[in-house]
């Protein structure tokens, strides 16, 4: 099932996907005494996680993963997803526990020791977010709907790393780096709710394409649609192609 939640801007956006999280969280800590959570990253995250951080939420309870991370990229740099969280989000709120994709080092034991305990108890909800490509993590298309691991790594496609530019995160493609750690598809919609924050003029093709075409790891956001709880906020500017202005 597929909610659709079209708001007037970015900020009303992140507040309204941000109470929808928070309600999510917070039901499953009434009924099962604690909640896990994926979290995205990027600019299009931006208003969401400044508005999830406020919620009347018991964090203590709260255990985080996240999705993706460069390999090779050390946690100092400005486009580090692990920097990035510490600063949004882990940082603000107390939680029980947050796992991050480490992408240096050994990475095959950092895969193998994420995934064990992502794997310990399904996930409660995830904030799962779509690329200007149309990938969901850096599941590229064509993406791998079929594997069963956690995550994997993955090698990323021009246009997802000219996305990385346009964000402000590297000054030039050739600084992106070629590979990353990405948490695959059918553990992504593993999540008992997954809520997508889309925001953004630069967004609205993908959106298009997600809503409209048919199930294909060339526009992997399009698996999204066949999961049972699937909630999308979309702004003005990220509607505009579906709303035909």
């Amino acid at each position: 099932m597929i909610e659709i939640s079209i708001s007037k801007d970015a900020n009303e956006l992140g507040l309204c996907a941000a109470k929808k999280a928070a309600g999510l969280i917070s039901q499953a800590i009434s009924e099962r005494g604690e909640a896990r959570i994926i979290l995205s990253t990027g600019m299009s995250q931006f208003e969401t996680l400044k508005e999830l951080v406020k919620m009347d939420v018991d964090w203590s309870k709260v255990t985080m993963f996240h999705l993706d991370e460069y390999v090779g990229l050390p946690e100092t740099h400005i486009a580090s997803f692990r920097k990035y969280l510490k600063e949004r989000f882990t940082s603000l709120v107390d939680l029980k526990a947050a796992y991050f994709v480490n992408g240096e080092d050994d990475v095959s034991k950092n895969i193998e020791e994420l995934s064990a305990a992502l794997n310990e108890k399904p996930v409660d909800v995830g904030l799962i977010g779509i690329g200007e490509n149309g990938h969901i993590a850096f599941n590229d298309p064509p993406a791998d709907f079929e594997t069963t691991q956690a995550y994997k790594i993955v090698d990323l496609d021009t246009r997802c790393r000219m996305q990385q530019v346009g964000e402000g995160w590297f000054a030039t493609v050739d600084d992106v780096p070629r590979q990353a750690i990405s948490m695959c598809p059918r553990q992504i919609m593993s999540c008992r709710h997954i809520i997508s924050a889309v925001p953004h003029k630069v967004k609205s093709q993908a959106v298009y394409d997600t809503i409209t075409k048919p199930v294909s790891p060339m526009v992997p956001a399009t698996l999204l649609k066949t999961h049972p709880d699937w909630s999308l906020f979309l702004d003005m500017n990220s509607a505009s192609m579906l709303l035909g202005c």
